[in-house]
């Protein structure tokens, strides 16, 4: 079946908000072939229709949709629109953003958490207590924007006296993640950054070059390193700048596949105090993808979850080839990620170069946790850093991938619920690092 053409404005141009809302309509009716072909080559290429599909149905998590749009435009140097077309269901929702040209042609797609809606400062916050200011991290062409929250008032004066602050730099997880680790109305690294500057501690978070730079690390392979390096080591630069903060002190704390990279960071740069690890992903990654996958295909099963399934698990066999080619397209491997990023955490043993490090660690672990949990992940760490009274590991019973607290299991439309990462985590990441 052809796809439809896009409607046409007076100028003969593609209206980019019709064609937008076109190819979620086909999402939605499960036409993801048809929605493909309207993919320039080298999207194509680089997704394919089964990517497409799995995204799609990990996102919606099996929700009926209630209302599309109103689409935001926004003109590019490069001539093409960049769409942002709200999808939102009962519980939550996304945003889809496409960058499309006056032909109709698809050239990016990205499927991003809903907007700020509705998001507001937890309890345990106290704003008075701390200011913040905007900061640029990594090279001209290929910066990332940050935040960096300092102390102030009484503690700041303090801190001074007694040589300054101790600082954390935050990893989001995997994903095109912005600084906050924005999961629908939830923002969990913005919770943990003003809920440490509260309690006398420096922070800085940044978005992710896989958010910011999302089109151009596709063009070449890009690894775990390129995704976190140069980054974070800017991010320990610009705190070691600052009078307020006291240099020895500045910790790396990394979420989920963040916290896989840390220790990489910690090793790239050994002024690192310190890690904290917050659901750290230790299994390899290609593994975690497809228990996952089955796990939240259980909770909606049907014909199009089992396809989904064994798909990625087909992408993620070819990922753990140690013959993996690195010129095999990324459209054939798990997430879209090129060869060369599935090859460096081949290479990659987490565990292992914290263990080298010989520095402190703070690790958690959420107990309702699917994604990172005790059996896969949590005891690997454990048994590395085994003996090592420098080394706390503990688990957060009633918390889950994001450390909020509930009683009812995780799912993925738990995210799209207001809530807050636990004050408990937080009190005891700033005691841990004030020591």
């Amino acid at each position: 079946m052809a796809a439809q053409e896009p409607e046409r404005a007076e100028s003969g141009q593609a209206d980019p908000a019709a064609l937008a809302l076109q190819v979620i309509t086909e999402f939605e009716a499960g036409r993801f072939e048809q929605a493909h072909a309207r993919f320039s080559p080298q999207l194509a290429d680089l997704v394919s229709a089964e990517n497409v599909t799995e995204l799609w149905l990990g996102q919606l998590d099996g929700q009926e949709i209630c209302e599309r749009g109103p689409a935001t435009l926004r003109a590019r140097a490069d001539g093409l629109v960049t769409v942002t077309m709200p999808v939102r269901t009962l519980s939550g929702g996304i945003d889809v953003l496409m960058s499309v040209d006056g032909n109709g042609i698809v050239h990016g797609l990205r499927f991003a958490t809903a907007g700020e809606g509705g998001w507001k400062a937890p309890d345990y916050v106290s704003p008075r207590r701390f200011e913040e200011c905007e900061v640029e991290l990594g090279g001209r062409d290929e910066a990332v924007p940050g935040t960096l929250t300092l102390p102030s008032g009484w503690t700041r004066l303090k801190a001074r006296m007694k040589g300054g602050v101790p600082a954390v730099v935050l990893l989001a997880g995997g994903g095109p993640f912005d600084r906050d680790e924005t999961a629908g109305p939830n923002k969990p690294l913005k919770d943990l950054a003003w809920g440490l500057a509260t309690r006398g501690v420096a922070v800085l978070r940044f978005d992710k070059a896989t958010l910011v730079h999302a089109e151009r690390l596709n063009e070449r392979g890009f690894t775990l390193a390129d995704e976190y390096l140069p980054y974070a080591t800017a991010a320990i630069e610009v705190l070691r700048s600052r009078g307020i903060v006291d240099r020895d002190r500045i910790f790396v704390l990394g979420h989920s596949a963040g916290g896989k990279a840390a220790p990489r960071v910690a090793q790239a740069e050994p002024s690192v105090a310190g890690l904290i690890l917050l659901a750290a992903d230790a299994a390899p990654m290609h593994e975690t993808a497809v228990r996952v996958a089955r796990h939240v295909a259980g909770l909606n099963p049907g014909p199009q979850a089992d396809i989904a399934v064994a798909r990625l698990a087909e992408q993620a066999a070819r990922a753990a080839d140690p013959e993996l080619d690195p010129a095999t397209p990324a459209s054939e491997l798990p997430f879209g990620l090129p060869a060369a990023y599935w090859l460096d955490l081949g290479r990659y043993d987490p565990v292992g170069t914290a263990a080298a490090l010989g520095k402190p660690m703070f690790i958690a672990q959420g107990g309702r946790d699917y994604q990172v949990t005790v059996e896969h992940d949590l005891d690997s760490w454990r048994d590395g850093l085994r003996g090592r009274p420098d080394v706390v590991s503990r688990v957060y019973p009633a918390d889950d991938h994001l450390f909020f607290p509930g009683s009812e299991p995780a799912t993925p439309a738990s995210y799209q619920v207001a809530q807050h990462v636990d004050q408990r985590l937080i009190e005891d990441i700033a005691a841990w690092v004030a020591r």
